[in-house]
């Protein structure tokens, strides 16, 4: 019998699972990088070649889950919306699968930088010598009319001001950024610009679907689509999605980021 407490006490503990499987993953990457750099890997041949095992990885999960069968018995009907829900989660699952094969690139890069770091040997003047207390530095300053400046920039990611449904989102920007970690802030903004130029493709699709005009917007659904906020938003939710999402649900209504978190597809969907 299942220990699991039914409702939010049971999605928490999934959360908590979902969490560990994470930090496991980040460890194995950074042992599987350090392996491939000692046998003389490249660092871009490293990255395709990690990329390509996370997407395997994802592949696996589409093919159990499109080979699963309604439970023996069932009724027609049951049958039915049973195999349309697995035709939706396998699509859903390939879409990750692509992506995760395509993306991941510097990661090696950035392992072996911090690799480097943590093997130099302590100054023998620190060593020697007493260490004061250091005097924090204070975190950069993360102005957001910057932010919003470099996000008016991508047109195939940002409707015209004319047709967006949020002529003022500084609310949902102001979450959104509240999310950027002290630590990220310095250089974030040259950061998302990387980020919506390596995303173009999955930008313009979205808008294209589901941006100001199109059927699904005109039944008053994801209204974020198409304002330049939600280039920081779909940052954030691909860089530390439970972060974003306890924010969120402080401040906003979250059938708004329900919404463009079903469209844009996130590695890992908080929404239920």
């Amino acid at each position: 019998m299942s220990t699991e407490q039914p409702g939010a006490d049971a999605y928490g503990q999934e959360l908590a699972r979902i969490s560990h499987h994470q930090s496991e993953v980040i460890d194995a990457r950074f042992t599987v990088f350090q392996a491939l750099a000692a046998v003389g890997i490249e660092h871009e041949e490293a990255d395709g070649i990690v990329s390509k095992l996370e997407a395997g990885a994802v592949a696996g999960a589409h093919t159990w889950i499109s080979e699963s069968s309604a439970p023996h018995g069932s009724e027609q009907r049951f049958e039915d919306g049973w195999h349309a829900g697995v035709r939706d989660v396998a699509s859903y699952l390939l879409r990750i699968a692509d992506t995760t094969a395509t993306t991941g690139r510097g990661l090696a890069a950035s392992n072996a930088m911090l690799v480097a770091h943590l093997s130099q040997p302590a100054s023998p003047a620190l060593q020697k010598t007493p260490v004061e207390e250091p005097v924090p530095t204070p975190a950069a300053v993360l102005d957001a009319k910057d932010v919003l400046a470099a996000a008016e920039r991508f047109p195939w990611a940002v409707a015209a001001s004319g047709e967006r449904h949020w002529p003022d989102g500084s609310d949902f920007l102001e979450v959104a950024l509240s999310a950027v970690g002290p630590e990220e802030r310095e250089g974030y903004i040259e950061r998302l610009v990387v980020f919506v130029e390596q995303h173009r493709a999955r930008l313009e699709e979205m808008l294209r679907t589901h941006g100001p005009g199109s059927k699904p917007a005109s039944r008053g659904r994801y209204a974020l689509i198409g304002q330049p906020e939600t280039l920081v938003i779909v940052e954030r939710m691909e860089t530390n999605p439970f972060l974003l999402r306890g924010l969120w649900e402080e401040e906003l209504e979250t059938v708004f980021l329900d919404d463009l978190e079903f469209v844009w597809g996130p590695r890992i969907r908080l929404s239920r």
